[in-house]
């Protein structure tokens, strides 16, 4: 080592988006792994079926991905609180905060395009120097047909359907989870927008056809088959493949607490401000 070699040494977990995120095993035993940075994820189920185990794991890889920033979307406050302090963005029970919050990534989402094409691109790149933007909704129903006017749930709609269409390509990849997969809060156009989708226990086929797609269930792939008792189950279908049965990897309380706290401290050197978005992209 030379002398003038700096004596800090860079730590840091060495994970991108653009890596794998391990999500738990299949059937077999085999682990199940997810290319999610230009594709979404939607989950659905029944309450206490596992969608937050699936929310955490994601954004467990998403918090200690440096090259990543966190957007992340609460109504209860307490499913992904515990990653509050490494996202740029927390947003709990307020529609206003919610819209204000999409439409800032629309933008974002809409300088990206006007750089690509400037530059003769079709998607964003590791070596191009922009933030993966990670956005994380637990609970669709609750800002688009619980809180706030019926204007404001449109407009919420609205935006989420274009971050779903268009964000993936420009590095703003949705995760997001329901426990109400019915037609009005998951329209059958908005669900095929999603490249992953995973289906917890649904308490008819007809719920698992809304999150997984028309006419699985019939085939012998309805997420009515897994027990209540078997929390983190669920069937995992991708962009023209075939619904796989999955295992959710599980984080404690304490674990969650552990990587965010380790994430925080990480992320130190390039967080000066929660706030500072890109304004160009």
């Amino acid at each position: 080592m030379s002398a003038n070699a700096p004596a800090v040494v860079p730590v840091g977990p060495s994970l991108s988006m653009y890596d794998p995120i391990y999500l738990g095993i299949d059937e077999f035993g085999e682990p199940v792994y997810l290319n999610l940075v230009y594709r979404n994820l939607l989950a659905g189920g029944e309450p206490g079926g596992g969608k937050s185990g699936l929310l955490n794991a994601v954004a467990a890889h998403a918090a200690l991905s440096v090259d990543t920033r966190l957007v992340l979307l609460d109504g209860k406050l307490v499913e992904l609180g515990l990653w509050a302090d490494v996202a740029d963005e927390f947003v709990g029970p307020d529609i206003t905060h919610a819209l204000t919050v999409l439409r800032r990534l629309q933008t974002v989402m809409n300088n990206r395009y006007a750089w690509l094409r400037a530059h003769g691109r079709r998607k964003i790149a590791p070596g191009d120097g922009m933030s993966v933007i990670t956005a994380i909704i637990d609970e669709i129903a609750f800002y688009s047909a619980t809180v706030g006017t019926k204007p404001e749930q449109e407009e919420f709609v609205a935006l989420l359907r274009d971050l779903v269409a268009r964000g993936r390509a420009a590095g703003i990849p949705v995760v997001a989870a329901t426990q109400r997969p019915s037609f009005d809060i998951i329209p059958t156009s908005l669900r095929d927008l999603f490249g992953y989708r995973a289906a917890f226990r649904c308490t008819t086929p007809n719920t698992s056809n809304i999150v997984l797609g028309h006419g699985w269930a019939e085939q012998g792939y309805t997420a009515t088959d897994i027990a209540p008792t078997n929390q983190g189950a669920a069937y995992l279908i991708a962009e023209g493949g075939t619904p796989r049965r999955i295992k959710v990897a599980y984080l404690s309380d304490t674990q969650i607490q552990a990587i965010a706290d380790y994430a925080a401290w990480v992320r130190r050197p390039t967080t000066s401000s929660r706030l500072d978005w890109e304004v160009a992209g």
